[in-house]
């Protein structure tokens, strides 16, 4: 092993290699409150249309909601909300309405029941295309069926999970041209 490098131990390995935004999924199950959790295992596994993979463990709340109505958002939230991403994830909607507890403006969407949220920089409406892998791992393959943008913040940093309670936060953004064709 080279001097200079230092076992890491497998359960860290997710600090590392989380794909991108922390994102709050928000579903609307019928006859109840529209719910909100944060996320953070999730992957674009296709461009157009927009094919994401997530995964929700059967534990939380918003899985029942998930799975009976297949259709859900996910709000791209601004580093700004850093703590509210965070108690909103440290808490069940089973007891708690997290839109009232944390002061979030639900907004109807066009093509699913499920609210955006009006303080995040993007919201994706989005159907499950895909469940076959949810009952082995959890992981839904969500297909975004509309898309919103927050021009007022547009460029807002964006949070990225670092694993036990640790974010970081996107900094200086750079552009690099390609010669190769």
């Amino acid at each position: 092993m080279p001097a200079m490098m230092k076992t890491l131990p497998l359960e860290k390995v997710y600090q590392f290699i989380e794909p991108g935004p922390v994102v709050l999924l928000t579903t609307q199950a019928p006859g109840a409150k529209p719910n909100v959790m944060t996320m953070s295992w999730h992957m674009m596994l296709d461009f157009e249309p927009p094919l994401i993979g997530c995964v929700v463990a059967q534990g939380n709340y918003s899985f029942a909601a998930l799975k009976k109505t297949k259709q859900c958002v996910l709000a791209v939230p601004p580093a700004e909300l850093a703590k509210t991403v965070t108690d909103i994830g440290n808490c069940t909607g089973g007891d708690t309405d997290k839109f009232a507890t944390f002061d979030l403006t639900p907004l109807p969407a066009s093509h699913v029941e499920a609210p955006l949220i009006g303080e995040a920089i993007v919201n994706l409406e989005c159907r499950v295309k895909d469940a076959k892998m949810v009952s082995r791992y959890n992981l839904f393959v969500l297909e975004c069926v509309k898309a919103w943008e927050n021009p007022k913040l547009k460029d807002a940093p964006m949070l990225h999970h670092r694993g036990y309670g640790h974010f970081s936060v996107d900094g200086e953004h750079i552009h690099m041209k390609s010669k190769m064709r």
